[in-house]
């Protein structure tokens, strides 16, 4: 390891740490924090040194009791789903996942079938990582990454972002000028955090290169390579061999290294070059079997031939018996010199091998793509299989496969339908993995696809060809008035939607196109909900008359929504009623095609303040989405849990949401649902932070910088949040420039049923500013756009603002007063958050106006809601606003002995083991150790334990749990007296 030596000392003290061994080395301050993963990115040219880097690095790791998995992305195999994890993970011990709970959601990983959600399995892969890196850690080697597969970036993506809670390390080594944009980019965006490390290679010094050719070597001779080589060791190694076998001229300068390593090649008798020939075609498929068989030899001279490559160092044996070139770009001259047609049918023979020995769809897909040449209906149907494998984990590898089945399906008659339906399939799998754009190209361009007459007399058959040829158009115009609205264009969505409503389409066909514009046009800066309410009308008499529940069912949903949006509460009461009876009428298997109307009425729901009924569709939506694959619905069920959570003041599970749902945003590739994403997670980060963190105030400048220029609804909540967060960062100047903004003139554009919440901040910042007209003017507006809404929670809001008025005279028992009547009808609808805000502003007021302990048990009430749900917002707010002696006569958060007994009865036996096991100061890897599961099942009962219990830090459940420890020991004391 020549010239590598700070390289290889910063990886010694990265991997102690991990193993568990020494702690202040000193050896650089990112490996300060052992606590989660870290990443080593190693880059630098073809042939520095990288992956002879990493093979040091993994043998290090071994002698240090590490668990080691190495994996190599190769150039040919890019459309190969997870292909560099499966390699690493190749080499597990057969037992390594012996009780592991979540072996089906990494089944991909596994080169295992089965039908997985995307991003479960990427936190599901986290935590077989935690698993595997017990006890002495981790190592995952990933080799040659600037050719590794979208799946396997997007996976790794993963793993940046959320680093692993445990002692993993990452080690990864591309190429620089090669890397895909996307992965350098997010390596770059996180070596501020610490979670990534860079180390770049640079060439061999001249002194390196000298002791690397030996002392048998003219200095003047060694100079010369080394100038031609630049410094880089395969280079200088190959020039060396060359010159050591006489075929270098000494009369002109050294030739390229692709020159030297055909050269090499050429050298070769035609029965070894074959076998190289197939070595570089296979890939990860070259089993001495199968070279033995593509190349038609066995027997001993086949394996003389094999031991003879070996020594000439042109050929390896790598684990798993796998033959494998000395290095890639060995590979790439040899693929590429091999003659074309020997090539397809070395394929051609691979994928038959493979089938045989029963290898699915996906591992055959990429020979059987190699070698088709011309229509093949078997080999086409092989690529159709594999993309509808793998449609839900790798929709890029999806598309690929899709656009390779069309390019060869023939632009015949009989073949129209099946086109059209795969270029459907294939826009569906781009605008899964961020090709929206492509997606929308591909869905306008089968739009405008006429019609094609079936031909011959007007049988049943052709009319129900035609009648089949409308249903995958109407299909397609949904789907691309989807992308649209992904794309932030809700007026060419809603344009869309009413043309083809317009050609007059069967009435299960108006339910679809209905169901969609509803869901279109609140997201529409120039559609109201009012201006589309009759097409929806329309497309609920339609599921009527065709006596369709499920339909009928999601047209009320959405029709709610959009009442609730524009604040038509009754109307909105009355349908979310009708559609949430027919909801839980209906089992989850008739609800699958429901999952964004469910999604519209947990939303509906949640602007009603119908907490309870919102979380239960939400969830259930939730469930049947992830079930069936429906990505795009994931994101908008997330953030309406997400929503509801920081209302009733369930913080720690607000963010959680938040953060799976920008999993999925950045993956669809939509600055339009990123944008509401990212204010959602703001929302919840400014209620989970503790005052002046700065967290919020930059995720909800990244929300707006996402919306862009957009008007519409998640563009305007975007600005709404950032005004929320610029006022609790201490900007009230900034707080109000953001709602202006988010409302345009006259507020227009915020939320209807949702404005007296977000006048709030314009009230607030108006005083803080000195502007108190426009405070008092703003406060009226709430109070009369609340009292037409009628919600409590709103109401609580127009309280809160009107409480700030006399607040600012120094009338301090009316604003304790308003305080205190915001608390109660925040209580009224189980806003928890907004109850305990309340208390909080109005507890010190009641103690100055002279009100009793009025003002200390406000303040109580407000601390124990606070602090039971996680909010740092609101537990700085108690610190800040504590009455005089607050506090000192009774426990904040304290429940008597009846409620604890109540709480703790809800949990199930296996959560009150974990829960007492959590407050010895069990981490969850370590009870998961103890009870012999995976840590994220023990996260999950953790996290059910905080939803019976109502608390949301394992602080708050420990002293819970200390509580039923000692009024067991009262009770059992009272039985020994009695």
């Amino acid at each position: 390891m020549l010239g590598r030596s700070v390289e290889l000392a910063r990886f010694d003290a990265l991997l102690d740490r991990s193993a568990g061994g020494t702690r202040g080395t000193g050896r650089g301050e990112e490996f300060r924090d052992s606590g989660r993963s870290r990443l080593v990115d190693i880059t630098g040219e073809a042939g520095i040194g990288k992956s002879r880097l990493l093979g040091e690095v993994c043998a290090r790791a071994r002698r240090r009791g590490m668990t080691v998995l190495r994996g190599r992305a190769t150039e040919y195999e890019r459309q190969v789903p997870f292909q560099v994890f499966t390699d690493a993970l190749a080499h597990l011990d057969p037992h390594a996942l012996d009780g592991f709970q979540e072996t089906d959601a990494v089944a991909p990983l596994l080169q295992r079938s089965g039908a997985v959600d995307r991003f479960g399995l990427h936190r599901s892969t986290a935590g077989l990582l935690a698993r595997l890196a017990a006890p002495s850690g981790l190592l995952l080697a990933l080799d040659d990454l600037h050719w590794a597969d979208p799946a396997s970036l997007e996976l790794l993506d993963h793993l940046v972002r959320h680093p692993v809670h445990a002692p993993v390390v990452l080690a990864v080594t591309r190429r620089d000028r090669q890397s895909p944009e996307s992965l350098a980019a997010r390596l770059t965006r996180e070596l501020d955090t610490g979670t990534v490390v860079r180390l770049g290679l640079r060439p061999l010094s001249a002194r390196d290169c000298a002791e690397l050719a030996g002392p048998g070597l003219p200095p003047a001779e060694t100079a010369a390579l080394y100038a031609a080589s630049e410094g880089n060791p395969f280079y200088f190694l190959t020039l060396l061999q060359a010159h050591r076998g006489g075929t270098t001229p000494e009369s002109s300068a050294p030739p390229g290294l692709g020159t030297l390593l055909l050269d090499e090649l050429t050298a070769l008798a035609p029965s070894r070059r074959g076998i190289v020939d197939a070595v570089a075609v296979l890939g990860e498929h070259a089993t001495p079997a199968m070279v033995s068989r593509v190349t038609g030899r066995s027997g001993t001279e086949f394996t003389a031939d094999v031991h003879a490559l070996t020594r000439r160092d042109l050929l390896r044996s790598a684990p798993q018996g796998l033959l494998t070139l000395r290095h890639p770009v060995v590979r790439t001259l040899v693929h590429e010199s091999t003659p074309f047609l020997r090539r397809v049918e070395m394929h051609r023979l691979a994928a038959q091998e493979l089938a045989r020995a029963g290898a699915s769809a996906a591992e055959r897909a990429h020979h059987v793509e190699q070698s088709l040449t011309a229509w093949d209906p078997a080999a086409v149907a092989v690529l159709d299989e594999a993309a509808a494998r793998t449609a839900r984990t790798a929709p890029a590898s999806c598309a690929h496969w899709l656009d390779v089945a069309l390019r060869h399906l023939p632009h015949t008659p009989e073949h129209t339908a099946r086109r059209r339906e795969l270029v459907l399939r294939r826009a569906r799998a781009l605008a899964a993995c961020g090709g929206l754009r492509e997606s929308r190209d591909l869905l306008q361009e089968l739009i405008a696809t006429p019609r094609r007459s079936p031909g011959g007399p007007a049988t049943d058959e052709n009319q129900g060809l035609g009648e089949n040829q409308d249903r995958l158009r109407v299909r397609a115009v949904v789907l691309c008035a989807l992308v649209e609205r992904h794309l932030g264009r809700c007026t060419e969505a809603v344009a869309l939607l009413r043309r083809e409503l317009a050609r007059g389409p069967a009435p299960a066909d108006v339910v679809r196109l209905g169901l969609e514009l509803g869901s279109a046009a609140p997201q529409d800066s120039g559609t109201s909900y009012a201006q589309v309410r009759t097409e929806v009308e329309a497309a609920l008499a339609a599921a009527r008359s065709l006596g369709d529940e499920v339909k009928e069912a999601g047209v009320l949903a959405v029709a709610a929504l959009g009442e609730a949006y524009e604040g038509n509460m009754t109307a909105a009461h009355g349908l979310a009623r009708q559609a949430a009876a027919l909801v839980d009428s209906l089992p989850d298997n008739d609800l699958t095609a429901l999952c964004e109307p469910l999604a519209r009425l947990g939303w509906a729901e949640a602007f009603l303040e119908h907490y309870p009924d919102a979380e239960r569709h939400a969830e259930r939506g939730l469930d049947i989405a992830r079930r069936s694959g429906q990505l795009y619905v994931v994101p908008h069920l997330l953030l309406c849990l997400s929503h509801i959570r920081v209302q009733t003041c369930r913080i720690s599970s607000a963010l959680e949401l938040a953060d799976q749902a920008e999993d999925i945003a950045r993956g669809i590739g939509s600055d339009q649902l990123l944008a509401f994403v990212l204010a959602s997670k703001a929302a919840a980060l400014v209620a989970a932070c503790p005052p002046g963190d700065p967290r919020p105030l930059a995720v909800a400048e990244e929300a707006v910088a996402a919306a862009g220029t957009g008007v519409d609804w998640w563009a305007s909540t975007a600005w709404c949040i950032f005004g929320w967060a610029a006022l609790m960062a201490g900007d009230p100047v900034r707080a109000r420039d953001a709602m202006l903004r988010a409302g345009g003139p006259e507020l227009q554009r915020i939320q209807p049923s949702m404005r007296p919440l977000y006048l709030e901040i314009l009230v607030t910042s108006a005083l803080v500013t000195g502007r108190s007209e426009e405070a008092r003017d703003w406060a009226e507006r709430a109070r009369k756009e609340a009292e037409q809404l009628g919600l409590p929670m709103q109401r609580a809001s127009a309280l809160r603002s009107a409480a700030h008025l006399p607040l600012a005279q120094g009338d301090t028992a009316a604003a304790a007063d308003l305080f205190a009547e915001a608390a109660a009808e925040s209580a009224r609808c189980g806003a928890v958050f907004w109850e305990a805000h309340s208390l909080l502003l109005g507890a010190p007021l009641e103690a100055a106006a002279g009100h009793g302990r009025g003002g200390t048990r406000a303040w109580l009430r407000g601390r124990r809601l606070a602090e039971a749900g996680g909010s740092g917002l609101l537990v700085g707010l108690a610190d800040a606003t504590r009455p005089p002696g607050g506090g000192s006569e009774v426990p904040y958060g304290s429940p008597d002995r009846a409620e604890l007994t109540q709480l703790l009865a809800a949990l199930t036996t296996r959560e009150l083991e974990i829960a007492e096991l959590v407050a010895q100061g069990l981490t969850s890897q370590a009870i998961a150790d103890r009870l012999y599961v995976s840590r994220r099942t023990v996260d999950t009962h953790v996290s059910r334990a905080f939803r019976k219990t109502g608390v949301s830090s394992r602080t708050a459940l420990a002293t819970l749990m200390a509580r039923r420890r000692a009024g067991s020991r009262f009770g059992d004391a009272r039985a020994e007296q009695d």
